[in-house]
């Protein structure tokens, strides 16, 4: 039997990247997404006649209540998040509303409706930041530092709860970084892609000593069908790539790749709360599901510019609408 997947924010970076492999591997696919500005349809295009779209925010129960009766999935996996934690600085409404209330109504129809599978994705930032040395294991206690990632912490942990309250079948992803084509540009690399092209100043955060670790979002959406088809019920997965690099490294590589001088680079005033360094023990997933990044980084940011420069259209587009 065909499972059918119930997809939120099936619009957004690395769940449109989901939907796409979900399709590839015959799943029958239904997204539901509000398209706020980082949501777009043209990342469904080329799958858009193999799947059902319904627009709809996930904090509104009634209209999530209406997409579960008539697509009666088997799997909810459940993207859907407000992400930016520079945003989330600003105004942190918007992240409580989606991410925790959102988190709570699927939750709550999932367990109505018996949901066989309810794949939670989280976010490595939920740990808070690390000095140095050592990694996050999934039994790391959580410690989260934005309100985006307090955020993703509550709902991670809302999860975790119906499990263990109502037996409901969720099982918690905790990916690193991503990165790749179609990510909006308020993010990291797309923004060095997007002001470099352009000869402009290239802003990064204090020294650019903070560390992160890099993950291919193809690879990110593999994990989760490794941890659909492999995974058990209850249970975190860290999902990591291993390949760790400070801030300063990934924009040198992206201004060596475009062949634009690092006089670009222009240091500016720290986030507030700046975590220091994620880093994730990922050998559970190795280990339960065979899983494991194929995309090195240097291909992995090749493919990455390639495609930026590609779609300069789309991506300047967004630039502006978000500045409009």
């Amino acid at each position: 039997m065909t499972l059918k997947l119930l997809v939120t924010g099936g619009a957004g970076f690395i769940g449109s990247e989901f939907v796409r492999q979900a399709v590839k591997r015959g799943y029958v696919v239904s997204v539901v997404d509000k398209l706020s500005y980082a949501g777009d349809m043209e990342r469904l295009k080329e799958v858009e006649k193999n799947i059902t779209f319904q627009k709809a925010d996930i904090a509104d129960r009634k209209s999530l209540l209406n997409i579960f009766e008539s697509g009666r999935p088997d799997t909810v996996v459940h993207w859907a998040a407000e992400s930016h934690v520079d945003r989330s600085i600003t105004d942190a409404a918007p992240f409580l509303e989606s991410n925790i209330m959102g988190t709570h109504v699927l939750l709550e129809i999932s367990k109505e409706k018996g949901i066989g599978q309810f794949i939670n994705i989280s976010t490595d930032e939920v740990y808070g930041d690390l000095d140095k040395e050592g990694r996050f294991l999934e039994k790391t206690p959580l410690n989260p530092s934005s309100p985006y990632s307090a955020s993703k912490a509550s709902a991670d942990m809302l999860g975790r709860a119906y499990h263990r309250t109502y037996g409901l079948p969720v099982i918690t992803v905790r990916p690193s970084n991503n990165y790749g084509p179609w990510q909006y540009p308020e993010k990291l690399i797309p923004v060095i892609i997007m002001k470099a092209v352009n000869n402009e100043k290239v802003p990064v955060y204090a020294k650019g000593e903070n560390v992160r670790e890099w993950l291919f979002v193809s690879d990110c959406a593999e994990a989760v069908f490794g941890v659909m088809e492999k995974g058990k019920a209850g249970e975190i997965y860290n999902v990591g790539s291993g390949v760790e690099k400070k801030n300063i490294e990934v924009v040198k590589t992206v201004l060596k790749l475009l062949g634009k001088p690092e006089d670009l680079i222009e240091f500016t005033k720290d986030r507030l709360g700046h975590d220091f360094r994620y880093s994730l023990d990922s050998g559970k997933i190795r280990e339960r599901t065979g899983w494991k990044a194929g995309t090195s980084f240097t291909e992995g940011m090749e493919k990455t510019v390639r495609w930026y420069l590609d779609n300069m259209e789309w991506a300047g587009s967004k630039i502006k609408g978000h500045q409009g």
